[in-house]
């Protein structure tokens, strides 16, 4: 419901309609586990989820070009992630920010290394973002 108390769809919300996707999308595509732990963490619900090659990545802004400066989690052999902060502008440097054993923990893992202020999501383009202290 939004605050006039109307109903608020997935269609009419793209964050909510992308992760309705991405949590649909083929176990072979993504571990359904890590979709569902980010998927339960407020802070990352709010956010533009996308997936590339197995990985879990989050935008503040609906449409391409993403934020690109937003931690991102990465599979690793043995059921194991790899959690990357992106910092600068269009996420020109990079550091490990951990690795996990289990989805949860890479999940906590993003949600601790998200600047402050960086979300929800908008539905716009990252030129419309201002930048992350």
């Amino acid at each position: 419901m939004t605050d006039k108390g109307t109903l608020t769809t997935a269609s009419d919300d793209p964050v909510a309609a992308k992760w309705q996707v991405v949590r649909e999308m083929d176990e072979k595509l993504i571990d359904k586990a890590l979709v569902e732990a980010a998927y339960a963490t407020p802070e990352l619900r709010a956010l533009f989820p996308l997936v590339s090659h197995g990985s879990l990545q989050f935008s503040r802004c609906t449409r391409f070009p993403w934020s690109q400066d937003l931690p991102s989690i990465f599979p690793l052999l043995g059921e194991r992630f790899r959690v990357w902060g992106l910092h600068g502008s269009a996420g020109s440097g990079r550091e490990q920010a951990g690795e996990a054993d289990t989805a949860e923990e890479a999940v906590r893992l993003v949600a601790a290394h998200l600047p402050a202020g960086c979300g929800p999501a908008v539905d716009g383009t990252a030129d419309v973002l201002e930048p992350l202290s």
